[in-house]
């Protein structure tokens, strides 16, 4: 019986951004997404109301990019991959 192990490599901003004690999720602008799904998927995946997702909406179409969520880097990472498969344009600051 062999046992297999899967190795798993990390760049350095990742290390290094998982030894900060508080990363932020930053959305960013794209010529896809519409100001309504932004909107729904600020209200669904971060609880956020309507009027706070549509001020999101309008700071990241205004200046580019807006911060959504601070917090632990595995708790960013989820989120951002959440939001990534919705088709946001999303990072891990």
């Amino acid at each position: 019986m062999s046992t297999e192990t899967k190795e798993e490599t990390f760049t350095l901003e990742e290390i290094l951004s998982s030894l900060k004690t508080t990363n932020r999720l930053i959305l960013w602008n794209d010529d896809v997404n519409t100001f309504d799904h932004v909107i729904h998927c600020m209200m669904k995946y971060l609880d956020y109301t309507e009027s706070q997702a549509e001020k999101i909406a309008w700071e990241v179409h205004s200046k580019g990019k807006c911060a959504v969520l601070e917090g632990s880097y595995t708790e960013m990472e989820i989120y951002r991959k959440i939001l990534k498969q919705e088709g946001l344009t999303v990072s891990v600051d």
